[in-house]
């Protein structure tokens, strides 16, 4: 089940990170590709990005270095509920072909969330 956790880890985070940093650091790519850019300001795309890097580095980095491990299953807290939150808006927006990709996002973040906080904590 450790392996298990530790692939979901390294791959939300490497969702996210890429995910994240495409919104903070190429802006007018991500206002062609994706509807948050077009409808929302700046700044807060830039905000959501940031919090999506954050939440990858928290899947990874406490784990690995054994600080604070608890932030891991918070981080996985964190990103689920940004899956929720972008599921809403997708549907909301009429972006109904990213909802998929954001539930399958949202079961992964949760199995983080169960597995590293009741079957196999850090």
């Amino acid at each position: 089940m450790n392996v298990g956790l530790w692939i979901a880890q390294v791959l939300l985070g490497l969702v996210f990170v890429t995910s994240g940093g495409f919104k903070v650091f190429f802006y007018e790519k991500s206002r062609e590709r994706l509807k948050l850019a077009q409808v929302s300001p700046r700044s807060a795309v830039a905000t959501i990005g940031v919090l999506e890097i954050l939440g990858a580095l928290g899947m990874i980095l406490p784990a690995a270095t054994g600080i604070m491990p608890w932030l891991t299953p918070v981080a996985a807290i964190g990103l689920a509920l940004t899956m929720i939150g972008a599921t809403g808006f997708n549907v909301k927006n009429g972006d109904a072909s990213h909802v998929p990709v954001n539930l399958v996002l949202l079961l992964v973040a949760m199995f983080v969330v169960v597995g590293r906080f009741v079957i196999a904590p850090l």
